[in-house]
């Protein structure tokens, strides 16, 4: 377990912090609305009225980009809650039940891991197109898998290990075993996988953006700006970057945290 943060982490956590705060004042302080249009203000640079600006229908880009980011912590939050709890407890259950439990979980898994992450996802997420819950439990469905072949790997290599047996000898339950035995091994390469998980489901998102099968009109959603004002890339290089930027910083804070993760599970090894 972390024992005090590095300089990676503090950057991550106050680059994720930064635009937290940005997108909960703004969305609570704004005049304006997400799908507000004025033609007569479109592709306006920043000004005192529009701070970062106006789109090409004229809607108010700091609004918009603050309702898109809470959208990506959103996402990204609940996939990493889901599919951590789900993968961590199939392993966990794997390892110690054994047998054909183990086996048939392995099958399920080799039969996901066999269909590429991303292909999955837009699959499912073409079915039912704008659909944030689709989306959520799509994404979730593929990240689970890492969160449960690393737990299993772990778990399985205490299953026979001195301490796990003198507990047992003991008469310790299983849900102490856990707690004492399991969850300090997992942890750490759990809140790496998070770290990884968060960044990359906010990635997944923009990209149902790019190819329309994500979030629709007239939310707001990263991704979708970016092809939205791809046009105007000429005409309003400023507002087509202000997305782009986001998504990196989102990525950049999360993989920060998770590189931050790695130092003391290397450090215990």
């Amino acid at each position: 377990m972390m024992k005090q943060f590095n300089i990676n982490q503090k950057i991550g956590l106050m680059i994720l912090l930064g635009l937290f705060i940005f997108s909960i004042l703004v969305g609570g302080l704004s005049p304006y609305s997400i799908d507000e249009q004025n033609l007569s203000s479109r592709l306006l640079y920043p000004n005192a009225e529009h701070w970062l600006g106006t789109d090409h229908f004229g809607r108010d880009m700091m609004t918009r980009l603050a309702s898109a980011i809470g959208l990506s912590f959103t996402l990204g939050l609940l996939c990493v809650f889901s599919a951590s709890i789900l993968g961590v407890t199939l392993g966990v259950c794997a390892a110690w039940a054994g047998g054909r439990i183990e086996q048939g979980l392995d099958i399920l898994v080799n039969i996901l891991l066999a269909l590429p992450g991303l292909v999955l996802v837009l699959l499912l997420s073409a079915i039912a197109p704008g659909s944030f819950l689709v989306m959520y439990l799509a994404i979730s469905l593929v990240q689970w898998l890492e969160y449960y072949r690393v737990t299993r790997a772990i778990t399985r290599t205490l299953m026979d290990s001195p301490q796990r047996q003198v507990s047992v000898m003991m008469g310790f339950g299983k849900w102490y075993q856990f707690k004492r035995h399991i969850w300090p091994a997992v942890a750490p390469s759990v809140s790496t996988m998070a770290a990884f998980g968060g960044a990359n489901a906010i990635l997944m998102m923009a990209s149902l953006g790019f190819v329309a099968v994500g979030i629709q009109p007239p939310l707001a959603e990263l991704g979708l700006m970016s092809v939205e004002l791809f046009p105007f890339y000429i005409e309003a290089p400023w507002i087509l970057a202000q997305p782009l930027l986001v998504v990196a910083l989102l990525v950049l804070g999360f993989h920060l945290l998770a590189g931050a993760s790695r130092e003391p599970l290397n450090s215990a090894d």
